[in-house]
């Protein structure tokens, strides 16, 4: 059996090496990635500036799940961002389903993985202060 220390460990250490990908497909050439993945035009400069703005806070998101993982006096600050950045994501996609309708299917299993990590992340924290 993991114990708790262990999954805090591991769930943080997926989830921040899973978001890189996710950053940098968002921020990294927008025009590359995102236009022929979601079909919209992501060459307009604002555009640009405000999905490499995203790509930075997932970077530092993953930097702080680093620091949990490595370090035990961050884990339960990062345990406690993770699940504020996975449920805080999720309810905007949950709120754009309800106002904007069905969307691209990658976006549906982000919404999957958000809600996985953050139910994941709550029950870490209410395991741990049980001890």
């Amino acid at each position: 059996m993991m114990t708790n220390d262990k999954l805090q460990k591991l769930t943080l250490l997926i989830a921040g090496i899973g978001l890189i990908p996710i950053a940098l497909g968002y921020g990294l050439m927008p025009e590359q990635t995102l236009t022929p993945l979601y079909g919209f035009d992501a060459s307009n400069v604002n555009l640009k500036h405000i999905m490499r703005a995203i790509m930075g806070l997932y970077f530092a998101q993953s930097i702080l799940w680093f620091l949990g993982f490595a370090y035990p006096k961050f884990r339960t600050p990062a345990i406690y961002g993770m699940v504020v950045f996975m449920l805080g994501l999720a309810g905007g996609r949950v709120l754009s389903l309800t106002i904007d309708g069905r969307v691209h299917w990658l976006l549906i299993a982000y919404l999957f993985l958000e809600l996985f990590f953050g139910f994941l992340g709550l029950r870490l924290i209410i395991t741990d202060k049980a001890r």
